[in-house]
């Protein structure tokens, strides 16, 4: 059993308590999204999940990089910080695992996303634009998950890929890239039908981190599981 802390249970967070059991974890301690997490709080652990806030995720990788205890980040909006992050990280010759999306789907859409862009160029008529549907709850706009897309069909394409962003109902979330020409169009869509899903690819990558050095996200791991070439 992999022993895991879970920083900040909300939606996310008590999806990976629940599912837990079902995926050999153990969920040996849990801090409240105000908690302040020390290093010695994270002592006899195997692995830390943070579903936090973004706002707590440096001081959180600061207490996982003095406990020495691999933290897997399932926060969005603190991309700003990462550089600096990552130094700290590569300095202590630490372990972070950090995805907008822990979906394995998601991981292997990014790839077939990369593929898509780099083939239907603009000079063969196709533009290309995603779109994102999320809960109305949700408040970052556009996802994390939409940003690392982007990026990819934007470096694949050399030219800017655009985004909308819809908040509605309870949909856990749904990302489609549409390639658009005069007489045709091409779709991707990748849709979350159940919020377990993130979770359970949390729980994959908490048991896959420890023993690891570096800093991680969803793509290395399903690389190393499935031997997808990742995005």
């Amino acid at each position: 059993m992999t022993r895991v802390v879970v920083i900040g249970p909300g939606r996310l967070g008590r999806e990976i308590m629940a599912l837990a059991p079902q995926r050999e974890c153990e969920i040996v301690r849990v801090f409240g999204r105000d908690d302040h997490v020390k290093a010695e709080a994270l002592a006899g652990c195997d692995v830390a999940i943070d579903t936090s806030r973004a706002d707590a995720v440096p001081a959180h990788v600061g207490a996982a990089l003095e406990a020495r205890v691999p933290l897997v980040v399932g926060v969005t909006g603190w991309h700003a910080e990462e550089p600096a992050l990552r130094a700290a990280v590569a300095d202590a010759a630490g372990c972070v695992l950090a995805a907008p999306n822990f979906s394995v789907g998601v991981a292997l859409f990014a790839t077939l996303v990369r593929d898509a862009a780099a083939r239907l160029l603009p000079r063969y008529g196709f533009d290309a634009h995603l779109v994102e549907t999320h809960h109305a709850s949700k408040l970052d706009a556009p996802s994390g998950t939409a940003r690392h897309l982007t990026a990819i069909a934007s470096h694949a394409r050399s030219a800017e890929v655009g985004v909308t962003s819809i908040r509605t109902g309870s949909v856990p979330g749904t990302h489609a890239l549409v390639f658009d020409a005069p007489f045709e169009q091409v779709t991707l869509v990748h849709e979350a039908r159940d919020r377990r899903v993130f979770a359970d690819g949390a729980l994959l990558a908490a048991r896959w981190l420890p023993g690891r050095i570096g800093w991680f996200t969803m793509e290395d791991v399903v690389r190393d599981v499935t031997g997808a070439t990742p995005a």
